[in-house]
């Protein structure tokens, strides 16, 4: 059963491959071995401007090697309008079904000098993966056959203005938007509410957890990342000695009726994400009501 077939009937778990180092690209396969059943993998498209090898490719690998779900992330930041016709072509040949569809860190922020392209915004490349789903290019022009990609969009559960979040999320469900994978979450009330309003939209929504490696990290993540929450009650059980894992557990069991999945960001933690897995599904192996 694949992920699109799981998406709003069973709760599901995906996690996200580390970095991979240059061209070893065998070595992160080897690793990402070690991961207890998962229901898909997403691959980062050069964050924040850093060179990783080509996102839509090392799905391919995932797929083949795995047996499970890639969903490469794929930018607005790097392709002409041209060359993104010409990759998503290659995504799906590659057996690529999934994409999540960002803006892509500015280039700025990495070691190269390059330029950014932005030939167009995220909606207008969520409504362009669609037109070549119904076999049409950007000139809705027939180009023979057509692609089958499931379309995720990112969502900020922690947003100031969350009227205006909701709006953005139909705005993307109205370009063709097939489920959500939010930003970090550690604020349990704030993500039940967010999860509550969202729910009337009607499309799947997969939270983002990442357990604190350390207090440190804790307290650099409440005072200098935008869009992330760390409640007190979190920094406090850093301090007394708890866990990100026994957090990151206790936020899914809190969450775990509100929304569709989760999203588990661990750094490269295989051991910790496992932890995580084995939790969630000691929850509940059924179907979501």
């Amino acid at each position: 059963m694949r992920l699109i077939d799981k998406l709003g009937k069973q709760f599901v778990i995906t996690t996200e491959l580390g970095p991979v180092k240059g061209a070893l690209f065998q070595d992160s396969l080897n690793k990402a071995k070690e991961y207890l059943s998962l229901d898909g993998i997403n691959i980062h498209d050069c964050p924040m401007g850093n060179l990783r090898i080509n996102a839509t490719a090392m799905g391919s690998l995932i797929q083949n090697d795995l047996d499970v779900d890639a969903v490469p992330h794929f930018t607005c930041r790097d392709r002409s309008l041209l060359g993104t016709q010409a990759d998503l072509f290659g995504a799906y040949a590659l057996g690529i079904r999934y994409l999540l569809i960002t803006t892509g860190d500015p280039p700025k922020h990495g070691p190269y000098p390059s330029k950014p392209v932005y030939d167009y915004n995220t909606f207008d490349l969520i409504r362009l993966v669609k037109k070549m789903n119904a076999g049409v290019d950007y000139n809705d022009k027939e180009f023979g056959g057509n692609t089958d990609f499931k379309v995720s969009c990112t969502a900020v559960p922690t947003a100031k203005d969350m009227d205006r979040e909701l709006e953005r999320m139909e705005k993307k469900i109205d370009a063709g938007a097939d489920f959500f994978q939010t930003q970090v979450v550690y604020d349990v009330e704030k993500a039940v509410t967010f999860a509550k309003k969202a729910k009337p939209l009607g499309n799947p929504v997969i939270l983002g957890i990442m357990p604190l490696k350390s207090l440190k990290m804790a307290m650099y993540m409440k005072d200098h990342v935008d869009g992330i929450d760390v409640p007190d009650e979190v920094i406090s059980r850093m301090e007394s000695g708890s866990t990100g894992i026994e957090i990151a557990c206790d936020i899914v069991k809190d969450v775990y009726p509100y929304v569709d999945g989760i999203h588990i960001m661990a750094l490269g933690d295989v051991k910790g994400t496992n932890r995580i897995i084995e939790f969630t599904k000691t929850l509940s192996s059924g179907p979501k009501e």
